[in-house]
């Protein structure tokens, strides 16, 4: 009697030996899920990323016509609608190729590229530079708070996302 609750003891305690086993995440499983958690961060990434430079898009398609008076060889306006078109591209850009580091990488230099421009003229009088106009404007106000915000925020998410494409690239397997 003993041996025989023994015996069924030992094909209980192996069931959930069993099952345990079953759901314990194995080393391949770990790396599977690590695999899956970055996707994701990357998807969440680009999805900010994109949302942040289609503001930056629009606040500067929205201003062009109102700037179209500062010229030199280029006007404002022109400047204006270039980011913006740079800016949409970019959004667009990461939601289709959000993998690629390169696709981080110009979504980066747009928006820093942006928050370096609104500082510089904010803050120095340049001057006309070749065919830049002068575009010192030492002044705040909603849209270009605006638009440097969702600079700022687009380049810390595109750094972060350049980096973590960067990383997932990197461990990927040759061929793979």
């Amino acid at each position: 009697m003993d041996e025989r609750r023994t015996a069924e003891a030992a094909k209980a305690l192996e069931v959930v030996r069993m099952s345990i086993a079953d759901t314990t995440v194995s080393g391949a499983g770990v790396r599977h899920s690590s695999r899956v958690a970055e996707a994701g961060v990357l998807w969440v990434l680009a999805l900010v990323t994109a949302a942040v430079l289609a503001v930056d898009a629009f606040v500067h398609a929205d201003l062009a016509p109102g700037y179209d008076g500062v010229t030199a060889d280029v006007s404002q306006g022109t400047l204006f609608r270039v980011e913006a078109a740079l800016a949409a591209l970019a959004a667009l850009v990461l939601l289709v190729w959000h993998r690629r580091p390169a696709a981080w990488a110009f979504a980066f230099l747009v928006a820093a590229g942006g928050v370096a421009a609104v500082l510089l003229y904010r803050y120095v009088d340049v001057g006309t530079l070749g065919p830049l106009p002068n575009m010192y404007e030492p002044i705040w106000f909603p849209e270009k708070t605006a638009s440097v915000i969702a600079e700022a925020v687009g380049a810390g998410t595109a750094l972060l996302g350049l980096v973590l494409a960067w990383r997932v690239r990197r461990r990927r397997p040759v061929g793979a």
